[in-house]
């Protein structure tokens, strides 16, 4: 008989298709009332598949009293309740590493993007501007500055290994200094940033991460700074960056994530000294394959009662 497996995000064709041949799926995520179809057919599930950005906590743990694994397909578990989880003895598993490039390429991506203002010189070329006014604004060159890492881990410590590529001197923040780092350590993120013409954030989300880039961070990063973030939104006081942007008290920002995604503050569409991107680090098709690829054998060892390959310790 085959085992029940919970689906509220679903993995690539071909995963699902190979999960489909050996275990009952549970379609949730394809369900006009979600919350009714678990409560009627979820009961004797042992394992769900979710992402870290589907709240998971005692309200949906109650209608599934035999679960005994969630498995994300995504790096971060924001609102996965973990006290909850380990109350109730179940495991989490992630998808890390596996996306730690694509990330890592997008954060360079914004970072290039915003200094260079490419956004709007698309637009400069694009709306006849540059026919009619000539040459746009100068921008600042990027080799020679100097760019802060908020949190260097593996993500961190790629997007530094590139942006040292581009002639950047690296410094980084975290909760302790990296004995095998040879960047300069800031305990103070407000230090950090004020050292910093580039400020990159690449810490996990969560309660701990709230508002971490505040906005007294913000203004010691100056209105010559560039703020990028690939962490998520809740990391950054939002307002205070918005309003920082629009009083050209920071000079630019480049982002991958925000509050209340996708419905994102509308103030976001009328600077023109931000690059906007749609939480698609790792949306490239090799990134999210190999992701949907771990879920399953993440499944397929929890079931077969041996190590999970990418569990998060609770």
């Amino acid at each position: 008989m085959k085992q029940d497996i919970l689906v509220l995000s679903p993995l690539g064709d071909r995963q699902m298709e190979d999960l489909d041949k050996r275990y009952h799926l549970l379609r949730a995520d394809l369900a006009k009332d979600s919350a009714g179809f678990i409560e009627k057919n979820a009961k004797d599930c042992r394992a769900v598949i979710s992402t870290g950005n589907i709240v998971f906590d005692n309200r949906l743990i109650s209608k599934l009293p035999h679960v005994g694994l969630v498995a994300c397909v995504t790096a971060g578990f924001d609102q996965v309740n973990l006290k909850d989880l380990k109350d109730h003895k179940i495991r989490l598993t992630n998808t890390p590493d596996v996306l730690t490039d694509d990330v890592a390429d997008v954060a360079l991506m914004l970072m290039l993007a915003a200094r260079r203002r490419l956004v709007f010189g698309d637009h400069y070329v694009r709306s006849g501007e540059w026919a009619k006014k000539g040459p746009m604004a100068l921008t600042e060159t990027t080799a020679g500055k100097r760019a802060g890492v908020v949190g260097l881990g593996r993500i961190g410590h790629a997007i530094a290994k590139r942006f040292e590529s581009c002639g950047l001197t690296i410094g980084y923040y975290g909760r302790h200094k990296k004995p095998d780092i040879a960047y300069e350590f800031f305990p103070s993120l407000v230090e950090l940033a004020k050292w910093s013409d580039i400020l990159v954030v690449a810490v996990t989300g969560g309660k701990e991460t709230e508002k971490l880039i505040s906005k007294e961070v913000i203004a010691a990063l100056g209105n010559r700074g560039s703020l990028i973030n690939i962490s998520r939104g809740t990391v950054i006081d939002e307002d205070a960056m918005i309003k920082a942007l629009q009083n050209k008290e920071l000079e630019t920002a480049g982002l991958d994530v925000y509050l209340n995604e996708p419905n994102i503050n509308p103030a976001f569409y009328t600077l023109e000294n931000v690059v906007l991107y749609p939480h698609h680090g790792s949306g490239t098709v090799e990134t999210r394959d190999r992701m949907s690829d771990l879920v399953v054998e993440n499944v397929d060892a929890f079931f077969a009662d041996k190590p999970l390959p990418s569990e998060v310790a609770l």
